[in-house]
This record gives C-alpha cells, sequence and structure tokens, in this order.
C-alpha cells in the first residue's frame, strides 16, 4: 500500500514539474534533450510530420518548433536522416549519440586547453612588458617632460605643415598631377569634338545648334 501511495506521489510530482516547465517554455537544450527521449525510448524511426504530432503531446516540445530542433540534433550528428522517395526519415540509437557526446566532449576540453595557453602566453608578455615601467622617481621625471615637449612638437608640426608647399618634392607631385589632370582634359575635349563632327555629317546639325541644345560654351576649346 506504502509503494503505491509513493509511485502515485512521484509521478504526480513528475507530472506537475512537467506541467511547470510547460507553462514556463522550455530551452532549446532542454527540447533537444527531451527529443532524444523520444527516439531512445521508442527505438522507432519518424517522419518528421510523426514528431510534430508526437513531441508535442509527450514532451511538451511546441510545434513551432519540432522542426528546428530536430535539424539541430541532425546538425549534430545526434539523429540520423535518410531520405527515401520523397520523405525524410529520422532516427538515432544511444551508442551512437554518446559518441557524439564524447566527441563534442573531446572539442570543448581541446578548446578550452588552447584558450588557457594563449590565456598563460598572453599573461606573460603583459608581465614582461611590464619589466622597467615600474613606478619611480626618474620615470616620473621623464613623463612629465614629455608632457611638457608635446605642445611644442604640435606646434613644429604645424609650422613645417604651412612650409609643406615649398617642398620640391611636393611641388613636383603637384606639378605631375597637373599635366595627368591636363592630359585627361584634352582627351575629352577631343571626345567632344568628334562627336560634334559627327552629328554634323550624320545629321547637318551646325555647330550653333549642337552647341546650344548640350550646353557647350562658345569659346569651347582646348586648354593652352
Amino acid at each position: 500500500m506504502r509503494s503505491e501511495i509513493s509511485f502515485a506521489s512521484g509521478a504526480k510530482l513528475k507530472l506537475l514539474d512537467w506541467n511547470m516547465s510547460k507553462k514556463k517554455g522550455l530551452s532549446l537544450e532542454e527540447k533537444r534533450s527531451r527529443m532524444m527521449e523520444i527516439f531512445f525510448e521508442t527505438k522507432d524511426v519518424f517522419q518528421l510530420k510523426d514528431m510534430e504530432k508526437i513531441a508535442p503531446k509527450s514532451k511538451g516540445i511546441t510545434p513551432m518548433s519540432v522542426k528546428e530542433v530536430l535539424q539541430s540534433l541532425v546538425d549534430d550528428n545526434m539523429v540520423d536522416t535518410e531520405r527515401v522517395g520523397t520523405s525524410n526519415y529520422y532516427w538515432a540509437f544511444p551508442s551512437k549519440a554518446l559518441h557524439a557526446r564524447k566527441r563534442r566532449l573531446e572539442e570543448l576540453e581541446t578548446q578550452l586547453e588552447d584558450g588557457n595557453q594563449r590565456k598563460k602566453a598572453l599573461q606573460q608578455a603583459a608581465d614582461k612588458a611590464k619589466v622597467g615601467r615600474e613606478v619611480n622617481e626618474e620615470r616620473q621625471d621623464l613623463l612629465k617632460e614629455l608632457t611638457a615637449l608635446k605642445p611644442q612638437r604640435d606646434q613644429l608640426k604645424a609650422e613645417l605643415e604651412k612650409y609643406r608647399e615649398c617642398d620640391p618634392q611636393v611641388v613636383e607631385e603637384i606639378r605631375k598631377a597637373n599635366i595627368t589632370a591636363k592630359e585627361a582634359v584634352s582627351r575629352w575635349t577631343d571626345n567632344v569634338f568628334a562627336i560634334k563632327s559627327w552629328a554634323k555629317k550624320k545629321f547637318g546639325f551646325e555647330n550653333s545648334n549642337l552647341d546650344k541644345a548640350f550646353g557647350i560654351p562658345e569659346d569651347f576649346d582646348y586648354m593652352n
């Protein structure tokens, strides 16, 4: 009698816990875990439509999220899938899930070890960089001198910038840029005259009409 009461109480608590989880909403990991329970408990093969019926009723997984959760398990190699005809079938066995989890655990442990090694290397580099930077009177004096010299440096840079236009190298660069620009203008002038000549021969337009139609100034000509 006592055993029956204990079993009934346990079942009631489990149902209560399930209902509370359903009300507050399941996390993705909880949904994944419960969906895996379906495969392990039934040891059966399902289609997506089957899982969309079973998962909400037996495990409290919302119908809208069944496909997403199932695909995440497939992506992580926890669930196998095979296309037969026009339908996809899904199944999973505890042994494969155990290997997949073990492999994932090993990957995470490797990543953690790499992270620890990198952290250790960075800490060593930081400690090494601190050498010679200890606070002392000489260092403080040098920092004050450096701070005092910065305004002078900025002033000298500003004066240097004013005289930069007289720098022979800068003047030469400007001269080359002007030549390139003038050559480009000449090419476009050639193009305009060529188009005007073609339009005059093809359609019999006068230069004055073409100039007016396309907004070409009367004194349009090559640059000297």
